[in-house]
């Protein structure tokens, strides 16, 4: 995982070395620091040597300023390699998700995958900063400290060799406790952003139903999971803090009680043994050892807290999308003309049912099919499967004449446009919607989609025309205004088949007919498929399809289906006789 992740570095790898190398630096000047003072008060203070105090002083404000450079150096390499880090791992994941097909996006879920790539990568971002400074000064400090303080006594640093095993053994008996909460933490994250926007989304149901208050609660209830157990995981780790305090203040207790001795018995001359300046770097030394290994231990809890999210988003990044282009892909379709042979297709591996079974059909291109069916009979899986957003299961489908799978996906599906049963719009100009079909496409173009699709109207009553904005869903907009938007987007493709998932639902007959007639006239040679609750919406068509259960219960003509479908029959005559009766 971590080798994957170290892929995302690129190009601030330089800033990645740069950052712990500096941090030596950083770390050199704060150990030399206390040897200087040392010196500057047994050789210079002490003997009232002038010299040696104006000299050790000089160095001492030039290993300040060396360390202050070192320091604000590493901080600035750690933050652009931690913040370039994110950015390309969110940008790997981010591409990884476009690829994706709708199995592998129901794999995850939409509210993990938004967690995946904001609190995941935030929290991995911290990790890796801390990992190329404080991974770096925490041992490189105990180091250095720990030789400087042997140099200055060996009897005094035996003190260490007590204190560090009590810290060690503590950090091993703590963080494992908090482990498994921070991973339970980051499955209840999912929950929680699911939560939200479930009701952002609904927030129009939830007003209309009065559900405020219930769904105040449901995110109160997954919010308070989320505090209780960050409680719990702060509590056990805030036992560390005492215990370093404990084994800080114990040491110098113990090293001022045996350091003193040794400046009486050595009359506080350097030559004799110890002196009051090196008992005071002595001071300094512990707190440096001590401080390093608390630092490690938070170092060490971030690593625990960081192993979730890096396991989450290593998953994303090694998922292997279920639809991929083959190889010597072939990247021009013919024609519109559909051909499934013995279909047959299930969402799921293990799923005991197939969604479609069984299906044979040859749809000419330029012709008309009509799709009607009660809910559930797989009419919009039906269609799903010709610009390949699900594989069959068994049998062969063409488009053109070759199987869908043989066919570059990106020029598969560029020659097919889909207005899908759930409209969406963009936050964006009703221009920028629109040239979705087409980036390139001319205002001209633009209007002529609109009328094609009876939009222009309503576009020109906006104060604003083409250039009026669309909010996030196209929540300013009518439904019926959505469906003619998007179903003008989808002729700006200039696709050879063109599907529509129920896309007329909310219109009402007359425009329905006027966009039916304006296909007829306009785009002939377009293969059009049209998916309806309507009769009145595919009694013109050149084939309709009879959809139960998943097989194509019957097909035919307008006239042949009244006269030998009783499906057929029933719809009609309950959707047009209804009235009389």
């Amino acid at each position: 995982m971590i080798k994957r992740l170290s892929r995302c570095v690129r190009e601030y790898t330089l800033a990645a070395i740069m950052a712990p190398v500096t941090m030596i630096g950083e770390v050199a000047m704060e150990v030399t620091i206390p040897k200087v003072m040392s010196k500057l008060y047994d050789y210079g203070i002490e003997l009232g040597n002038m010299r040696v105090v104006l000299v050790q002083s000089a160095l001492l404000i030039l290993c300040a300023l060396c360390s202050l450079f070192f320091g604000v150096a590493s901080a600035a390499f750690a933050t652009k390699a931690g913040t370039g880090f994110a950015r390309n791992l969110r940008h790997d994941m981010y591409y990884r998700v476009q690829d994706f097909s709708f199995s592998n996006i129901d794999k995850f879920s939409t509210a993990s995958i938004v967690t995946r790539l904001t609190s995941d990568v935030a929290n991995l971002q911290m990790t890796f900063q801390m990992m190329i400074r404080m991974a770096i000064r925490a041992p490189m400090t105990m180091i250095l400290a720990f030789i400087s303080a042997l140099s200055v006594s060996v009897k005094l640093s035996l003190v260490y060799c007590v204190a560090m095993p009590i810290l060690i053994t503590a950090l091993v008996c703590l963080v494992p406790m908090v482990h498994k909460i921070f991973d339970r933490v980051f499955r209840t994250y999912d929950k929680l952003n699911n939560t939200v926007q479930e009701n952002v989304h609904g927030i129009r149901v939830v007003k209309s139903f009065v559900r405020e208050e219930k769904e105040t609660e449901k995110f109160t209830e997954t919010s308070g999971s989320i505090y209780r157990d960050f409680c719990k995981a702060e509590k056990i780790l805030a036992l560390n803090n005492p215990i370093m305090q404990t084994c800080v203040y114990g040491c110098i207790l113990a090293i001022s009680w045996f350091g003193a001795k040794m400046v009486v018995a050595s009359g506080n001359i350097p030559e004799n043994g110890l002196t009051t300046g090196q008992l005071s770097e002595m001071f300094t030394y512990t707190t440096q050892v001590l401080s390093s290994l608390m630092m490690l231990s938070m170092v060490y809890v971030m690593m625990i807290m960081s192993r979730a999210p890096l396991r989450r988003t290593y998953e994303v990044l090694v998922e292997e999308p279920d639809l991929v282009s083959p190889a010597n892909a072939v990247t021009q379709v013919p024609d519109g003309s559909i051909d499934f042979e013995n279909v047959s297709f299930k969402y799921s591996a293990k799923a005991k049912n197939m969604a479609l079974r069984d299906v044979d059909l040859h749809i000419p291109a330029g012709a008309t099919v009509g799709i009607l069916g009660g809910t559930g009979s797989s009419k919009s899986t039906l269609v799903q499967l010709i610009p390949r957003l699900y594989d069959v299961t068994e049998g062969t489908l063409k488009v053109g004449g070759v199987d869908v799978r043989d066919y570059d996906l990106e020029a598969l599906r560029d020659s097919v446009a889909m207005v899908l049963q759930k409209n969406e719009l963009f936050s964006g100009t009703i221009k920028e919607n629109l040239r979705w079909g087409d980036p390139e496409a001319t205002d001209e173009e633009l209007m002529h989609a609109c009328r094609l699709a009876c939009a222009d109207e309503f576009i020109q009553g906006f104060p604003d025309g083409y250039d009026t904005y669309i909010e996030q869903g196209g929540t300013n907009v009518s439904g019926g205004q959505k469906q003619r938007l998007c179903i003008a987007r989808a002729l700006l493709k200039k696709p050879k088949i063109l599907i529509l998932d129920d896309s007329t639902s909310a219109v009402d007959t007359k425009t329905d007919a006027m966009i039916r007639q304006a296909f007829r006239e306009e785009i002939p040679g377009t293969t059009k498929l049209i998916i309806a609750q309507r009769v009145a919406s595919v009694q013109d068509a050149d084939i309709i399809l009879i959809m139960d259960g998943g097989a194509i219960a019957a097909m035919g003509t307008h006239e042949e289906l009244l006269k030998t479908s009783p499906i057929y029959q029933e719809v009609y005559s309950s959707q047009v006789k209804g009235g009389e009766d």
